[in-house]
């Protein structure tokens, strides 16, 4: 009767408290709510870190261990999803230690200029055909590429603020910096995009609008018809 029970029981629906308490008990089906419930701010966050994606996965699941874990030691001082957050960044920037010197994100600020101009991530709730699903996603890889290329403390910033719509508190508190920074760092790590976006795009503005094979073709063909026809 009690297996029944735990399979009637709708773990998406409970609340981050309830979830706790059945993690801390040894429910695995609620630590999996868990997990389906924060999976990808966490994996956008490890691989803002990491700057690749098997690398980021690896990281998610040693994180999820260490918080299912440690699951005793949470005391709800902040959201369960900040508690997480914390853990995968401390585990992504382990795994960077280890594997290169980082470059100061201090040095990096002070060299920067104070200007900084705003970028926006627009966002397509509407169906599109297609040719503007192949455009989207050649955006996409565009933009990610440009977002890789930021240094790290900048990196994570604008992931946690511009593309998970993390508070300034919210985003410091999980990266245990203060908010001017976060301020600051989203700062310039918008301009810094602007600019690498605007170098990428420049390079390939001249093959807008290309006007070549069929569409050539059946406009040439077209006219070449209509005159014939006036004579």
């Amino acid at each position: 009767m009690a297996v029944q029970d735990a399979r009637r029981l709708n773990y998406a629906d409970m609340d981050e408290t309830e979830l706790v308490r059945r993690t801390r008990a040894g429910e695995r089906a609620a630590f999996r709510a868990v997990m389906q419930r924060y999976n990808q701010r966490l994996f956008r966050v490890a691989r803002s870190i990491c700057r690749d994606e098997v690398e980021a996965e690896d990281v998610l699941q040693d994180s999820y261990l260490r918080a299912f874990a440690g699951m005793g030691s949470f005391r709800g001082e902040a959201s369960l999803l900040t508690w997480l957050t914390r853990i995968v960044v401390n585990e992504a920037n382990g795994r960077l230690r280890k594997r290169r010197h980082l470059v100061g994100v201090e040095q990096i600020e002070a060299a920067q200029g104070h200007g900084a101009d705003v970028i926006m991530f627009p966002y397509a709730g509407t169906s599109m055909t297609p040719e503007q699903d192949v455009a989207r996603m050649q955006i996409r890889r565009l933009l990610e590429s440009a977002i890789d290329d930021l240094p790290d403390g900048f990196r994570v910033v604008l992931v946690m603020r511009d593309i998970e719509d993390c508070s300034v508190a919210e985003t410091a508190q999980s990266l245990g910096i203060p908010e001017e920074t976060v301020k600051t760092r989203l700062f310039r790590a918008r301009r810094l995009l602007r600019t690498a976006l605007n170098d990428k795009i420049a390079s390939t503005i001249h093959d807008a609008f290309p006007f070549l094979g069929q569409r050539c073709e059946r406009i040439t063909e077209a006219v070449l018809a209509r005159l014939e026809a006036a004579e």
